[in-house]
């Protein structure tokens, strides 16, 4: 192995006039969580069709373990969990039985499918819900049924499609901890969200809108190299305080969150603070102003507005 699990190269996808993935690059190592952020639409699930061989590409190479794809995309399901974005077991199937039909897909020795099935239900505390309808389930229940068959058979990646989109927080943290335990076990992920907290735990992240990768590094990377500072202004009349400030070439963008606006202002204003006061004196004079630590959500703002402003796809 190369040490990389998935290597893209312009890859590309049309549907008709419809770029759905335009000119991707990727390197993805071995044994890592790889994210995939951005919102619905931006070409997340596209890319993960294309990397497993369900799609073809229009233009651009993929290999994925070191296979051609789509060429061996056959061999790779024999290695590869892939979870969609929506439930796709058998509600009418027991959740054991949905685990005994997934090992008999994968041709599962009957002694290495009854010792897997009854792993699957211990590790993912399915056991109390064995002989249960899994369309009775809820909907971490459902979550965990999913990812325990998608890693029945041991693969050494895995593909999951938005998989948290339908459950709670706490459940969402639980899973998490679930996906760090088999990239422990030299398991290779990648997955996608628009959940900028999610995003954040990622080993490594790649932004994705429209159809186009804008930024690809480790989350705290892409903080630090933001290129902004953020400033949380409080007081009264915060939209009149939106609007008067948005204009500035100077500020990247404004968002109201809660009581505050929260400030992108540009990196070469050395004392942001100062410098907002000094342009509207009357405006900012009784209010609160303090710096704050970036968020992903600051950068995904920012990696769009800059190609917006360019034209250009930023890949970093």
């Amino acid at each position: 192995m190369s040490g990389l699990a998935i290597t893209a190269e312009g890859l590309t996808r049309r549907f008709g006039d419809f770029v759905a993935v335009n000119n991707l690059d990727l390197m993805i190592p071995e044994n890592t969580i790889y994210g995939f952020l951005g919102p619905n639409g931006c070409g997340k699930s596209t890319t993960m069709r294309l990397l497993t061989g369900l799609l073809t590409p229009s233009a651009g190479k993929v290999k994925v373990l070191d296979m051609d794809i789509p060429k061996n995309s056959e061999a790779l399901r024999r290695r590869m969990g892939y979870m969609t974005q929506k439930f796709s077991l058998y509600d009418n199937l027991t959740v054991e039985e949905n685990l005994k039909f997934i090992a008999r897909i994968y041709n599962l020795p009957a002694r290495t499918s009854k010792s897997r099935v009854e792993q699957q239900l211990s590790e993912f505390g399915l056991n109390q819900h064995r002989k249960r309808l899994a369309g009775n389930l809820s909907g971490g229940q459902r979550q965990r049924l999913a990812l325990s068959a998608a890693t029945l058979h041991q693969p050494e990646l895995l593909l999951l499609d938005e998989p948290t989109s339908a459950v709670d927080p706490e459940n969402r943290r639980d899973f998490w901890e679930t996906l760090f335990d088999l990239c422990e076990q030299d398991t290779t992920i990648l997955v996608s969200t628009h959940y900028m907290d999610e995003a954040e735990r990622c080993h490594r992240l790649a932004i994705l809108e429209s159809g186009c990768k804008r930024a690809d590094d480790a989350p705290k990377a892409l903080l630090e190299n933001l290129g902004a500072y953020v400033l949380e202004v409080d007081g009264d009349n915060l939209r009149q305080v939106k609007s008067t400030l948005e204009p500035l070439a100077e500020v990247l963008s404004t968002a109201q969150q809660g009581t505050y606006l929260r400030v992108l202002i540009d990196e070469h204003i050395s004392m942001p603070e100062q410098w907002l006061r000094q342009q509207y004196p009357e405006l900012m004079a009784e209010r609160t102003i303090q710096q704050v630590r970036p968020s992903l959500e600051d950068v995904f703002v920012q990696c769009t507005r800059q190609e917006e402003s360019t034209g250009q796809d930023k890949r970093h």
